[in-house]
């Protein structure tokens, strides 16, 4: 019987078909789902800051981009995915409070998707779809079998990417 596994903020998993994994609550934070295309091992992180350099308690990878990706794709290799193989998705990095301000942490949704985008390309995994920006939040739920990833937002019509 297939289970939605849940990934938490700050968390992540990995999962065989017929499984799926989601995660809620994606404001500022993306969500980072990856596939390999031949063998269908998927995962899903829910990273919260772009760099873990940039703060003084970084024990929780999946926190970062920098860390959480890297640690994504560890953990999929180890379920016999192949790097060569892997492509990604993306969703969140919003806006999501209206005021102007030079403050980065107002930034941080566009800190994350650029620090996800640089961690990936490092890594040689080609976005193949994103739905990223604007200003609100979003559910995502990853098929790892067909590799939709579909996409939740209050008031909008369900997206698949």
């Amino acid at each position: 019987m297939a289970e939605t596994l849940k990934v938490g903020i700050a968390d992540m998993n990995v999962c065989l078909p017929p499984d799926t994994i989601m995660t809620i609550g994606l404001g500022s934070c993306v969500g980072i789902a990856i596939r390999d295309k031949q063998n269908k091992v998927g995962g899903l992180v829910h990273v919260m800051l772009p760099n873990s350099q940039e703060v003084k308690s970084s024990s929780n990878v999946a926190k970062f981009a920098d860390t959480g990706i890297l640690e994504l794709v560890r953990r999929m290799e180890a379920k016999g995915a192949v790097r060569s193989r892997m492509v990604a998705k993306i969703a969140g990095g919003a806006k999501m409070f209206a005021f102007q301000s030079k403050n980065e942490l107002a930034a941080v949704g566009e800190r994350n998707v650029s620090a996800t985008k640089q961690a990936l390309a490092a890594l040689k995994i080609p976005i193949i779809a994103e739905d990223t920006g604007e200003n609100y939040g979003r559910t995502v739920t990853f098929n790892p079998d067909t590799g939709d990833y579909e996409i939740k937002a209050v008031g909008k019509p369900v997206r698949v990417i």
